[in-house]
């Protein structure tokens, strides 16, 4: 079973089993589990064949977005993501066209409930859930409708602690406590119902919003629409990528921290944003590999203590490189990354093949739009905030949703509440890319007392290490929250800002017992690398470098999820330990032999019905300049996603071919957003036997 039984922050929980079936054969999934993520914990990944080309099948975006994932459960086709397992569920693959099942049934349309709200806020995610407690505040009737069954978006798949503002983003707490605070906020609020399990399907020009909650197809008809829908995760072309093993940094996270399904033994990662860089510290933490991080630009784009910490725990990060192509037979066996120009053009010669099982996609996201865009057709009042208007970090979405709140309360007249000016200020400082970084350290002179080293040399919005300390000896050295943390005063060793410190990037260093090996002590989050009192572990510094072996002579349980190791080290390193190498480089070592790629017109740009990049490329040389027309000539957007995969790759080839965008037709979007079983707008009698 591919169960993830020690984890430094999470604890399995003892739920139910509930038997279901795969091929008939007998299998195991937890009461309530997403059918997809009992699956890969039954060691099943592949999901089965497309009927085009009889290429394997698995989960990419495990978020309803796509639908790779689709398999046959009592005879019905769903996306395995999406759906919970039912007892003694009959699950088979998708192969070929399957036979329509023959029921002889007369579909009785339903009656459809009609819901009036003042306000439907689409997502539950950190932007959502702060928004609406604004509202609540103002005494304003809501509904919160969200798809997941979990409520607080992205925010339940973050156990790392979220940096940001102590005061307006509760940074130093991890995300899934931070969704946990905000649900039971806006649960005291009898004018506030939230819908979990809901599928906004589509706004209509009549003003109402169609809503399958639960199963049962509703229509709510609100005054005002806020989308907090979040974003997708961008695909990239290249050959190899619909694999599965390939998929996006979001469903890795949601398998990983959701689930806990250990989905992977050896993970690439393309993309050195935040999302990049996290995902890559989690797969550590839940006993993976992590062989190797691509960035196509000179740095990575997210934090540099993100950064810093893959590097110092043995991850090679390889920057001004791209993929190449992804290699296997049935699932994904080997990367092939190489070296880009300035251009972003790969430069033969340089290529390297990874071995590795898992290749997570965390190259940026699109907002999703389409709620808005569509109500504004509709002549509806609607705002958006968080992702699905800005793709910023989460403590920026929940400030930005609590400003939008308060802006949506004065349209209704609920308010006269002046937002203050300084929170603009705020809300421009949460969301901001990351700053100067600096070279090397504040000189470091001291050699008595003891001291906190910053191991943070990049400024970004970042405050808890000042608000946990007891004698106010931390500061920022800045007017704002950005500028970097210094120590001047006090301290007494308690290591509160080292469990805190959301980038593990502060250290102690104790010269108090006068002797030439000072002692550091090291926040650590890895159980499986147990660490004991007398044991010897590699040291590195802020780049990785090891450092020299070195006695651990305490381990401390400060906090329940974080470790401080104390160990034994020389003068001439003490200041500089930043962390402990976790991971043997050798398992991150390059095939002797590359894997070169296949023409890149065999990429497959249209996931759903596997159109190539050449099938579209020669029509878009004969001067196809209408996406809908492109559709029917080569099907690519018309699957089962609604071109949510393939439409930026399809701009991003007419921008190849010197076309100027504002001239290509864009598809036409109709309803539904996302596909619906009929049978969930009549009276299906075939359930009910």
């Amino acid at each position: 079973m591919n169960r993830i039984k020690n984890h430094p922050i999470l604890e399995e929980t003892q739920a139910a089993k509930v038997p279901f079936y795969w091929n008939d054969k007998k299998m195991f999934a937890k009461k309530g589990e997403m059918l997809a993520s009992a699956l890969i914990a039954n060691g099943i990944k592949i999901f089965g064949h497309h009927a085009k080309d009889d290429s394997p099948q698995g989960i990419f975006c495990a978020n309803g977005q796509c639908a790779q994932c689709t398999v046959i459960a009592n005879g019905r086709p769903i996306k395995s993501c999406m759906t919970p397992v039912e007892k003694n569920m009959m699950v088979e693959p998708c192969e070929g066209l399957p036979e329509l099942p023959n029921i002889d049934v007369k579909p009785e349309f339903k009656e459809i409930s009609e819901i009036e709200t003042e306000v439907l806020i689409i997502g539950a995610g950190p932007a959502g859930l702060s928004a609406g407690l604004e509202l609540a505040k103002n005494d304003t009737s809501i509904i919160i409708a969200d798809d997941k069954m979990d409520i607080g978006g992205k925010l339940v798949l973050q156990t790392h602690k979220f940096f940001g503002s102590t005061k307006d983003c509760y940074a130093g707490t991890r995300g899934i406590n931070i969704a946990k605070k905000l649900v039971a906020d806006i649960a005291d609020f009898s004018s506030v119902k939230i819908w979990n399990n809901s599928v906004v399907l589509y706004i209509f020009s009549d003003k109402k919003v169609g809503i399958l909650r639960d199963g049962e197809y509703c229509l709510v008809k609100p005054k005002i629409v806020l989308n907090a829908a979040g974003a997708r995760e961008k695909m990239l072309p290249f050959p190899g990528n619909t694999l599965p093993g390939v998929y996006g940094a979001g469903a890795f996270q949601t398998l990983v921290n959701r689930d806990l399904v250990k989905s992977s033994e050896k993970v690439f990662i393309i993309g050195g944003g935040n999302v990049g860089l996290i995902a890559g510290y989690h797969a550590l933490q839940a006993n993976m590999k992590v062989v190797g991080l691509a960035e196509a630009l000179e740095k990575c784009g997210g934090y540099k203590v993100h950064h810093d910490k893959l590097v110092r725990f043995g991850v090679p990060i390889y920057t001004s490189h791209t993929v190449i192509s992804a290699s296997g037979e049935e699932h994904l066996e080997s990367v092939t990354i190489a070296e880009v120009n300035k251009d972003f053009q790969p430069i033969g010669g340089t290529e390297k093949t990874i071995k590795c099982d898992t290749l997570l996609i965390a190259v940026g996201l699109d907002p999703i739009k389409e709620f808005e865009q569509e109500a504004a057709k509709a002549g509806m009042a609607y705002f958006s905030t968080g992702d699905a208007k800005e793709i910023a970090e989460a403590s920026s979405a929940m400030f930005d949703g609590k400003v939008t709140g308060i802006k949506v309360a004065k349209k209704l007249g609920k308010t006269e509440k002046e937002i203050p000016a300084e929170w603009s200020e705020k809300a421009e400082i949460l969301k901001s890319p990351p700053g100067k970084t600096y070279s090397h350290y504040s000189e470091i002179q001291k050699e008595e007392g003891v001291f906190p080293v910053f191991h943070c040399l990049e400024e970004i919005p970042c405050n808890p290490c000042i608000s946990v300390c007891p004698f106010n000896s931390i500061k920022i050295n800045s007017d704002s929250i950005l500028g970097l943390p210094s120590f001047e005063g006090k301290c007494i060793a308690c290591g509160k800002c080292l469990t805190v410190c959301p980038g593990l990037a502060i250290t102690l260093v104790d010269f108090r017992k006068g002797d030439e090996k000072p002692v550091v002590s090291i926040p650590f989050e890895f159980p499986k690398y147990k660490v004991e009192k007398g044991d010897k572990v590699t040291v590195v510094d802020i780049d990785g470098i090891q450092l020299k072996k070195v006695k651990v002579v305490k381990v401390q349980e400060r906090e329940k999820q974080t470790k401080i190791i104390q160990v034994k080290a020389t003068k001439d390193i003490a200041k500089k330990i930043a962390g402990i190498q976790i991971q043997d480089p050798k398992v991150c070592k390059p095939l002797a032999e590359t894997l070169l790629p296949k023409i890149s017109d065999d990429t497959i740009v249209c996931r759903c019905e596997r159109v190539t990049a050449k099938e579209i490329r020669d029509w878009i040389k004969k001067g196809v300049t209408d996406m809908n027309q492109l559709k029917q000539l080569t099907r690519a957007g018309m699957g089962a996603c609604g071109a949510k995969t393939c439409e930026n790759i399809i701009l991003r080839m007419y921008k190849e071919e010197g076309y100027d965008l504002d001239d290509i037709t864009r598809n036409t979007r109709r309803p539904l957003f996302i596909e619906v079983p009929l049978g969930d707008f009549a009276e299906d009698k075939s359930k009910k036997e």
